[in-house]
């Protein structure tokens, strides 16, 4: 499946570190003809980092998808009425978010984005990248391995030496696995040596 004129909802919460390859990503599939909505969660609105500014993020959105960042709870709220999205792509999906999405709580504009996405039936892509994968919040990355329409770019562990229980996608390989997960399969393999 392609990507051209593809409405993706593209969420990105504070995994900060991994920005510039997202970034890539969304550069790539505006080239490729998907229209986004870039979300953004309270974290990336609001949070200066030694990353990026919270203005920066904003205005590369802008630049990049000809859209402001969604930011706001009320904004979200019609994606899921008015079937709005093809696909939510997460990236970086956040442990906070994961156990957000895990656990339906839906109180930050990116996990209503997804909890009103998925009433329609449709896909939502995961790129993980939290520190507690495979410690705190493995509970959730199971019960999220087990819903339907939950599919996850493919992840493994960034560091395993210094940060055990860390994980991060591959976030080269989210046009791959956006392409997949809009027929209802999940790339594989799931888990693999990150780049």
């Amino acid at each position: 499946m392609e990507v051209k004129d593809i409405s993706v909802g593209f969420c990105l919460t504070g995994s900060f570190c991994t920005f510039d390859k997202v970034f890539l990503a969304i550069e790539k599939l505006v080239e490729l003809g998907a229209i986004i909505m870039p979300i953004i969660s309270n974290s990336v609105n609001s949070n200066d980092t030694r990353f990026i500014k919270a203005a920066e993020t904003k205005r590369f959105l802008k630049l990049t998808t000809g859209r402001d960042a969604v930011n706001k709870i009320i904004d979200v709220e019609p994606i899921g009425p008015k079937v709005l999205l093809d696909i939510i792509v997460v990236a970086p999906c956040t442990g906070n978010t994961m156990a957000k999405i895990a656990n339906g709580i839906s109180d930050t504009p990116v996990t209503l984005a997804v909890k009103s996405h998925l009433r329609n039936d449709r896909p939502v892509l995961l790129a993980i990248s939290t520190n507690d994968a495979l410690s705190g919040n493995a509970k959730n990355l199971g019960l999220l391995l087990n819903v339907k329409n939950i599919f996850f770019v493919p992840m493994g562990q960034d560091n395993f030496k210094s940060k055990k229980t860390s994980v991060v996608a591959d976030m080269s390989l989210i046009i791959d696995a956006v392409k997949l997960a809009l027929e209802k399969k999940q790339i594989q393999p799931m888990l693999i040596d990150p780049k």
